[in-house]
């Protein structure tokens, strides 16, 4: 059977090209704009009204917000314990974070934190909460001076190629609140890109549920499970879709969050400020109302997360690309990374419903191995465990971010270093892409290049 084109139109080249299917990463909604605002597109599809609500809440995620009291009443509420100032400030162009150089202080990089309470249970730090503030306002000092050290070792792969592999360690120069004492439990997490987010909320449940296989029924050695998070609009279960660990349900959920734990700004979903009672300097800080960030806000970021769009596929034609997608397959690579996935008929955006996209995730649970685990649950999260990270979009990475790292911590420099640190239930692909032909993993690069 014939494949059949597909009209695109770039609203931002005034042009309409035919694409392939395989090149409509977001269904109808994908954008053809390939330079550095490739990842800051609203969906082609979206409707004049969500036009607009997807322009203010552009301009929410990119505004500084400023220490309380301020003239700008509705940007005021700053910290006073915070990791940025904005959201655009750990998702540069929407795109991904970068570990810090040298000395500078974190900022696309943020550290996690919890203890086992007295039942065994991870819980947030009594004095240091659930995120290490790096940053805090004049009066009030940050929680810990951090100093990110790389480890490096050499893989050796087939015809003699030689890897240089690092991972961070993290060297804590002082804490401001008192030391952590014993069990404190760190987890580094890399600012993600924030592109097709409204897609991927429009999967079903049931969808990501027929991928899952946690007992390995079928013993292919992958077992994929679903993590279950408290939805805090409802007060009940739901599947964790967001985050390293899929940990947050909703982009409504994931946004309050980011508002409160990076920037110190409380919402309806988070109406208390995020210091604890032993930090005391920054409880007599005057915020900026509560909820510093009110329901119209929220709305719009939701609205604007929802309706990012994705960068179409490039280069669908290179013969190098077509083996290194059939390689890809071959490897057992897209057993985690799911090349296509159909959105339900439910959600409450209809530009969302029914569309064919193609985010290379099953959004499931899968166990990383020991090179790549941080050690820190999170939900029914185990320390070993991560979300398969969407790859739509990855080969535009140095163009939209003007750097390239990638995995949870930022420690692979390249793609193929992402690939080399996967163990766990990856550890097979990863041993058979080791010895494949140095021609042939580069056509593998090719191929996730032009995603």
């Amino acid at each position: 059977m014939k494949r059949r084109a597909v009209i695109c139109f770039s609203f931002s080249l005034g042009i309409a090209q035919a694409l392939p299917p395989e090149a409509m990463s977001a269904g109808e909604g994908t954008t053809q704009q390939q330079g550095k605002e490739a990842f800051t597109q609203p969906l082609r599809t979206l409707s004049r009204a969500d036009r607009r609500e997807f322009s203010v809440g552009n301009a929410f995620f990119r505004e500084n917000w400023v220490i309380a009291p301020a003239t700008a009443v509705n940007r005021d509420g700053l910290g006073p314990l915070f990791h940025a100032r904005s959201c655009d400030a750990c998702h540069l162009n929407d795109g991904r974070g970068a570990p810090p150089a040298g000395d500078e202080v974190m900022t696309g990089l943020l550290l996690r934190l919890s203890v086992l309470n007295k039942d065994g249970i991870p819980a947030q730090h009594p004095v240091y909460g659930g995120q290490l503030a790096v940053r805090a306002i004049p009066g009030v000092k940050p929680e810990a001076e951090v100093q990110v050290k790389w480890i490096e070792r050499d893989e050796v792969l087939s015809e003699g190629e030689v890897v240089k592999l690092r991972r961070p360690e993290f060297v804590f120069r002082q804490w401001h609140y008192g030391e952590p004492g014993p069990g404190l439990m760190v987890s580094p997490r890399l600012s993600p890109p924030v592109i097709g987010g409204g897609l991927l909320e429009s999967l079903p449940e049931t969808t990501l549920a027929s991928l899952a296989d946690p007992n390995d029924k079928n013993s292919d050695g992958i077992s994929g499970r679903l993590n279950q998070v408290r939805n805090d609009l409802t007060g009940k279960l739901a599947v964790g879709r967001f985050g390293w660990k899929s940990n947050q349900p909703n982009l409504r959920q994931q946004a309050a969050e980011a508002l409160a734990g990076d920037i110190g700004i409380t919402s309806e979903l988070h109406p208390e400020e995020s210091f604890t009672a032993a930090q005391t300097a920054a409880s007599s800080q005057q915020d900026g109302g509560l909820p510093e960030a009110d329901k119209l806000m929220l709305d719009r970021l939701e609205s604007y997360l929802r309706g990012l769009s994705v960068p179409a596929r490039r280069n669908t034609g290179d013969p190098m690309a077509q083996q290194g997608a059939a390689l890809f397959e071959k490897l057992r690579c897209a057993a985690c990374h799911v090349p296509e996935l159909k959105t339900g008929d439910t959600h409450s955006m209809q530009e969302l419903r029914g569309q064919t996209i193609r985010p290379f995730t099953d959004l499931l649970l899968h166990d990383m191995g020991a090179g790549l685990a941080d050690g820190r649950p999170d939900g029914e999260a185990t320390g070993t465990e991560c979300r398969t990270a969407p790859l739509w979009g990855i080969g535009l990475t140095g163009v939209v971010n003007r750097n390239v790292f990638y995995l949870h911590d930022g420690r692979a420099r390249t793609l193929t270093e992402a690939i080399l640190w996967h163990g766990g239930e990856a550890i097979a692909a990863r041993e058979a892409f080791k010895i494949l032909k140095r021609q042939d993993r580069d056509a593998v690069l090719k191929f996730l290049e032009s995603l």
